[in-house]
């Protein structure tokens, strides 16, 4: 394809060739972003020749996490089969192949596939760790620069990273088309590797795998205990090592490691190259882990056992961290942490020690092989693994002459698991003398012997204080307008419009204390006085817990329900003076937007939200009633939905939908399924990049306010009244006599729909939200009065998890 066509690339249909995990996932995850997606697998020998494909898209809707964001997105996703469909492919710009690794199936399918391809279509193979040279030999020499790697890490949608790998053929100019519809469209964070066994993110964390295999074993260190000092305690994702493995699959990873053994048998570490017996011997037994429920780890009941290998029989699980390890593990220096790990005879300690030294050995030894700089291990390791840092990043932190200087004395002493030394980059040249392979400059990159800029891609100008590594500095320069302990008021620095505010709060969860609620008040008045429009977002998860419970039990406990009101008027206040503003408010969500976080939202003129974002009303949970506005915008919303659609069908066929959400305490499972349940609009954006959300919201917000975008008059609006009270509340005796809620679950949904119907008044009554929020806050008020509520709050609080009574 000459280069000149490339500017005309445009990914608007998406082909998916494997109808297995991940290509059913991945094409899920295309549908979710908006991309309509014929998905592939072979003919049924008999009936419907799409049933293979069909029993995948049905098996979407059912898997847990979910891939899709919202089950009716299954009808995006067109079946089909290479018999009668290959003529489907025409359509499509980009033909992902996601088949089971074999090699040779892959390059039979290629020459299947080739003949019917548009052409301009790319054609990726997602892939683990093949070789993408060898499977471009099987493509017509014309599509060989349309084609290249890409490996999704499973689950797709959860996942943030996908390598691409692309060939000595790869056109440039498609593969940059590529990342960019990969980073906005599907919001992912993509590291391109060099096309070497197992690229970037598998080469890496799974010998940090069979490190932690090895060394567990001479350590004497149980399963359970490895998980626990190899988790969050380590900054890496909370399921340590083993369960990770579990959840992985133990099949997955003998083929990974099998991969590692056969394509590398010269690295210097390949000793090590060997699925462990262990894991050999649970693959035998059909014991693949959380796909056969049994693994390194069984549930017995609500019991969970792990393997003893030396009984081979499952045993109660739970083993922690001793404290000396915690004691260590909690220090703030990071290089007085790595010196007392390495020093300590503690051999959980130790232990810790010998996997971080093997990790730092390896990817120093195989960065110019596998990547062309040191940022794309440590964001693959990020990204792909779930590390709060990479390798160099911990590295460079402990002091990286120090760190260097440990690694060659345990290579010296043969306590590494190679004597391959550490490259001659590590201790000389630029990064011996800058004592860092991170700098504001760039990563080094050892085949260049230069510091590697970031990408100049103009899709990763929309990312707005995405995560750094250590060393880079910052992504921003903003102009700090007002700050105190609880909020930041702030601008963007240009190209970015400078005259819309953004405020962030600063508290635990970002949730609504009094002094943030008082913050966010000011800064409407800072945004109507000298600005277009203002935004609420945060650059860090989440968008907000709630409100501060913590804060408010003290005034509680001194005064009773009394002390409380003013604090639950003041939120009531602030939903108002949001919804009112003289400039336009959008809401720029990511994560939890929980109780007054969703109050907060929806009270905005518009919202922005990622995918990825959680909005419920759950104070039902707590024993309370939503009193910030909640059960007020829910009310006016329905009347709102019944007046643009159905004037004449009853308002409760509206309602009915909110009130049975907000009693349950149900909360969204994507930002898709919060605009079914109607806490964001159709009109409310979803972006699909975390990084992207203040680029767009505030975009949102300067464009409400170019557009003329004014505050609604006040108005009155139907209430459901005494009727549907009665209505839902047959509903919730039939949920409690089938014992799907308590007693006190019943009281507490009775006042969520006294309030939300407007009271005992006729139906269709017009109310102002003033009588609204005043019936919410006496339900609120009420029922914070409870000895049974007053339970469950100080369960909640001490153990953040729900007190049923």
């Amino acid at each position: 394809m000459p280069a000149t066509q490339s500017a005309s690339f445009n990914i608007r249909k998406v082909a998916v060739c494997g109808a297995g995990v991940m290509g059913a996932q991945i094409a899920a995850h295309c549908v979710n972003a908006g991309v309509p997606v014929v998905l592939f697998d072979l003919a049924a020998k008999e009936g419907d020749k799409n049933a293979i494909v069909r029993r995948a898209i049905a098996q979407l809707q059912k898997i847990s996490p979910a891939p899709l964001a919202s089950n009716a997105l299954a009808d995006h996703i067109v079946p089909a089969n290479y018999d009668d469909d290959l003529g489907l492919l025409a359509g499509c710009d980009l033909v992902i192949e996601a088949i089971a690794e074999r090699l040779d199936w892959k390059r039979d399918l290629y020459h299947k596939l080739a003949p019917a391809l548009g052409p301009d279509t790319l054609v990726a193979s997602n892939t683990s760790g093949l070789s993408i040279a060898s499977l471009a030999e099987a493509l017509p020499e014309t599509l060989r620069p349309r084609f290249c790697g890409v490996h999704f890490f499973n689950p797709p949608r959860y996942m943030h990273l996908v390598e691409l790998i692309p060939t000595a053929d790869t056109m440039a100019p498609l593969l940059d088309r590529l990342e960019t519809f990969l980073v906005s469209r599907l919001g992912k964070g993509v590291v391109r590797a060099r096309d070497t066994p197992n690229f970037i993110g598998n080469r890496i964390g799974v010998f940090g795998i069979l490190s932690v295999f090895k060394q567990a074993e001479a350590f004497g260190l149980s399963y359970d205990l490895v998980d626990d000092l190899t988790g969050r305690r380590l900054g890496r994702a909370k399921s340590g090592t083993f369960r990770t493995a579990d959840v992985v699959g133990l099949d997955t990873l003998a083929h990974v490691v099998g991969t590692m053994r056969d394509q590398l048998p010269n690295d210097p570490f390949h000793a090590h190259f060997e699925v462990p017996t262990v894991v050999s011997a649970l693959i035998e037994k059909g014991a693949l882990g959380q796909k056969t429920k049994a693994g390194f780890y069984r549930k017995d009941g609500k019991a969970i056992l792990r393997l003893d290998p030396a009984s081979a029989e499952y045993v109660p699980a739970g083993a922690a961290a001793g404290d000396a390890v915690k004691a260590i593990l909690a220090e703030r220096d990071p290089a007085l942490r790595l010196a007392a790990l390495r020093e300590s005879v503690d051999p959980q300690a130790q232990f810790l020690w010998a996997v971080l030294r093997d990790t730092f050995h390896y990817s120093a030894v195989h960065l110019a092989d596998i990547a062309d700089n040191a940022r794309q291990i440590d964001e693959a390791m990020r990204w792909g693994f779930g590390h709060d840092q990479g390798p160099f990043e911990i590295w460079q932190a402990a002091g990286w002459r120090q760190v260097a200087e440990w690694i060659a004395d345990d290579i010296a002493a043969g306590r590494a698991l190679s004597d391959a030394p550490l490259p001659d980059w590590v201790t000389r040249g630029k990064v011996w003398e800058a004592q860092a392979v991170h700098t504001p400059e760039g990563s080094y990159s050892p085949s260049a012997n230069v510091w590697r800029a970031r990408s100049a891609l103009p899709v990763y100008r929309r990312q707005i204080g995405a995560p750094r590594l250590l060393g880079e500095g910052p992504a921003i320069e903003p102009t700090i307008v007002h700050e105190n302990d609880a909020i930041r008021c702030w601008t963007l620095p240009a190209p970015h419009p400078e005259d819309v505010l953004i405020v962030s709060f600063k508290t635990k969860m970002h949730t609504l204390s009094p002094e943030v609620v008082h913050g966010v008040m000011h800064a409407v008045d800072l945004a109507e006085a000298g600005y277009k429009a203002l935004v609420i977002g945060q650059l860090d998860e989440p968008f907000s817990a709630g409100a501060d419970l913590k804060a408010m039990m003290p005034a509680f406990a001194a005064g009773g329900v009394t002390a409380v009101e003013p604090a639950e008027r003041e939120m009531q206040a602030m939903a108002m003076r949001l919804r009112y503003a003289g400039v336009p408010v959008v809401a720029a969500i990511a994560g939890l937007a929980l109780g007054g976080g969703c109050e907060l939202s929806v009270h905005c003129a518009r919202r922005v939200a990622y995918l990825e974002s959680y909005i419920g009303l759950v104070e039902a949970g707590l024993g309370l009633v939503p009193g910030g506005g909640g059960l007020t915008y829910c009310a006016r919303r329905a009347a709102e939905l019944q007046a643009g659609s159905a004037p004449d069908a009853p308002l409760l066929a509206y309602l009915k939908r909110f009130a049975m959400t907000v009693a349950t305490a149900r909360v969204s499972k994507s930002a898709l399924d919060a605009r079914d349940i109607g806490y964001l609009q159709d009109s409310d954006p979803i972006v699909m990049n975390r990084h992207e959300l203040l680029y767009v919201a505030v975009r949102e917000a300067a464009n409400l306010a170019e557009h003329g975008r004014h505050a609604p008059m006040p108005a009155r609006f139907p209430a459901a009244g005494r009727d549907a009270i009665a209505t839902l509340k047959a509903q919730l005796v039939n949920m409690r006599v089938g014992g799907f809620i308590s007693d006190y679950d019943f009281h507490v949904a009775e006042q969520i729909a006294h309030a939300m119907c407007g009271g005992d008044i006729d139906p269709g009554s017009l109310v102002d939200e003033a009588w609204m929020l005043g019936l919410e806050r006496d339900a609120f008020l009420g029922l914070l009065a409870q000895p049974k509520t007053q339970e469950r709050i100080t369960g909640f609080l001490k153990t953040g998890k729900p007190v049923r009574n």
